[in-house]
């Protein structure tokens, strides 16, 4: 067979895939946005979450106004999401809101756009915009959607992901504290209570101070830093562990028996708040 009937032949084989390969298109331009849909909930059953949502968005693509689209678009949204792909899953979820800001499906579009941030709070290293873009997304489900059913929810959430930013900065304090930097500790420290005061974290970081503070020599802030956290937390173990503090140095700690409520105060400017007298 010569040089010129292999080029004709190869040419035609070409042809003729191409044309197949034409004929048969995308599979879901044959379909309607229902079987589509059936297809995709198929998809997720047997637990392929990243296709099934591909495929969920190829109904926004081929039928971008229809009432499958706008059910399709939040499907995506939410499997996209569960394949841990959260990128996606908030560009779904934000598409959604663009699209039908007024549905009855919006809090949890927004929810899940929260979600897509809170999913992804790292418990290492200190760049915590992750976290801070969580707080926010959050905020608006409580905010715009206050009697869906997804508010308590982010209002939980909310909780957890400010103390998990009050946990980075006592991580950060800890660091510095270690290290003998201890006006660094104070300053993470009193920040935590200062920003962060409704967290699990304000036991230890009112210990810590007492413990930055009898560092440094300064036996007064020490103990009323201490009379703070017994006042408030005095069956915590950050308490018992002050107490240990002052007694492995010889310390005195006042009797709280012996405060009254305007000691407090003035204790609270002093400690809590930096006004030295």
């Amino acid at each position: 067979m010569n040089d010129c009937i292999k080029n004709a032949l190869m040419v035609a084989a070409l042809v003729l895939l191409s044309a197949c390969s034409e004929e048969e298109g995308n599979p879901y331009e044959k379909m309607s946005p229902e079987e589509i849909y059936q297809e995709a909930k198929t998809q997720a059953q047997e637990g392929e979450f990243s296709d099934s949502a591909t495929t969920f968005e190829e109904i926004e693509r081929l039928f971008p106004y229809s009432e499958w689209a706008r059910r399709g678009t939040i499907m995506a949204a939410y499997n996209y999401g569960r394949a841990k792909e959260y990128d996606k899953s908030r560009s779904a979820g934000q598409r959604f809101l663009a699209s039908y800001p007024g549905d009855e499906n919006a809090a949890y579009a927004q929810y899940l756009v929260a979600m897509s941030y809170y999913e992804q709070l790292d418990d290492r290293g200190r760049d915590q915009t992750n976290t801070v873009n969580a707080l926010q997304e959050l905020q608006s489900v409580t905010e715009e959607y206050p009697d869906s059913d997804y508010a308590r929810s982010a209002e939980m959430k909310f909780d957890l992901a400010v103390n998990h930013l009050a946990a980075k900065e006592m991580e950060i304090g800890r660091y510095y504290l270690k290290r003998g930097n201890y006006t660094a500790a104070i300053k993470r420290f009193e920040f935590v209570l200062e920003t962060y005061g409704t967290t699990k974290q304000v036991p230890e970081a009112l210990h810590r101070l007492v413990e930055a503070y009898l560092s440094l020599g300064l036996n007064q802030q020490a103990r009323e830093t201490a009379v703070v956290l017994g006042y408030n937390f005095q069956g915590s173990e950050w308490y018992a562990d002050t107490h240990k503090l002052f007694t492995s140095r010889g310390l005195a700690q006042p009797s709280l028996a012996d405060i009254t409520q305007d000691m407090m105060e003035q204790i609270y400017r002093r400690t809590l708040k930096g006004e030295w007298l």
